[in-house]
């Protein structure tokens, strides 16, 4: 799940992530040194988790769990919204960017439960690891944003990162071993995967456009809320809503939903006392966790192939997070100066 992210799963998280790089300064250190990145790891093992429960589930469409979290979000962040007075819409002039924002991200939240499904944890975990790398070129595209020949070179190492494990059959051939059932559903998945992602970094642009205007609650509440509508209507377009049939899922359901949850307050928790370089470093956790989980749970040995696309897009998404990071600590010294 990462779940879910699930949960992020990961639309939200990455949201959160990537919001975080943005904002020049460094964050106060942790009373306890090393705590905030003990937080992300733990965020990330919790999404990882949930990823993997979403795999377990069986007949249950991606559009109907991606409802369910999405009714958890409205839970979570409904005493938030009543508590600091945001009101439910937001302001006039925001309005139009928060409907873009909450259906781009809850369009990300089913593409990745989708993708899931279909393709091995490991592969589709490390698809959305490119996020930061697309959302440097979207904010280069639409916000003017400098995009330098080190982003180019990081974009081009994710892009390879994804060839390897998409593994196109014009490249290497017919027989593409490694996979999850037939190719055509790892092809279906890689792509629901990639466009879940761009997704997820066009959200965040928004939210960067937006900026510190509205507060980060009212974001996800018409994350939630916008996801929860689609959803509904989707599953009756689909006619695939059911309830799970035994007990076990609806269990799985739930534990996804607080999961994501859960994995969502300790990375909040962990960009609050650590810096948000390092954070956006150490969730790449996240790949090694759903590799671990992969073995061990799902019984399947990832391909060289898919160790390599690992390789190359956690380079790429951690050299974009450096990157970010030591340009935000050099504009804080110039303020200071």
């Amino acid at each position: 799940m990462q779940c879910a992210e699930l949960p992020d799963q990961r639309s939200l998280l990455i949201d959160l992530i990537n919001s975080s790089l943005s904002v020049a300064g460094a964050k106060k250190k942790a009373a306890c040194p090393g705590l905030g990145l003990f937080y992300t790891i733990l965020s990330a093992f919790l999404f990882s988790v949930a990823s993997l429960l979403l795999k377990k589930i069986e007949d249950v469409h991606s559009v109907e769990v991606s409802a369910f979290r999405c009714v958890f979000q409205m839970a979570f962040v409904l005493p938030g919204l009543i508590y600091y007075k945001t009101g439910f819409l937001g302001p006039k002039g925001k309005r139009i960017f928060l409907f873009f924002r909450g259906f781009l991200g809850s369009t990300a939240m089913v593409l990745l439960y989708y993708a899931y499904q279909v393709m091995p944890l490991a592969d589709a975990t490390v698809i959305t690891f490119t996020s930061p790398v697309f959302t440097s070129l979207l904010a280069w595209i639409f916000l003017k944003e400098k995009y330098s020949l080190w982003d180019l070179l990081f974009t081009l190492f994710a892009v390879t990162g994804v060839i390897l494990i998409a593994r196109p059959p014009f490249l290497f051939g017919s027989h593409v071993t490694g996979i999850e059932g037939s190719y055509s559903d790892h092809l279906k998945g890689t792509i629901a995967a990639i466009a879940s992602t761009l997704s997820a970094a066009s959200t965040i642009v928004i939210l960067r456009k937006v900026g510190k205007s509205v507060h980060y609650f009212l974001s996800i509440w018409y994350y939630a809320v916008i996801g929860l509508i689609g959803c509904v209507i989707a599953l009756f377009v689909l006619n695939e809503w059911r309830l799970p049939h035994c007990g076990r899922d609806r269990v799985f359901l739930i534990l996804i939903g607080l999961l994501g949850l859960g994995g969502q307050v300790f990375l909040t928790k962990a960009l609050q006392i650590e810096k948000a370089g390092p954070v956006a470093i150490m969730r790449t956790m996240d790949v090694v966790f759903a590799f671990i989980l992969q073995v061990l749970f799902l019984n399947h040995l990832p391909t060289w192939w898919t160790v390599g696309g690992a390789l190359c897009v956690v380079a790429s998404s951690s050299g974009t997070a450096i990157r970010k990071w030591r340009h935000s600590v050099k504009k804080a010294k110039q303020r200071e100066i």
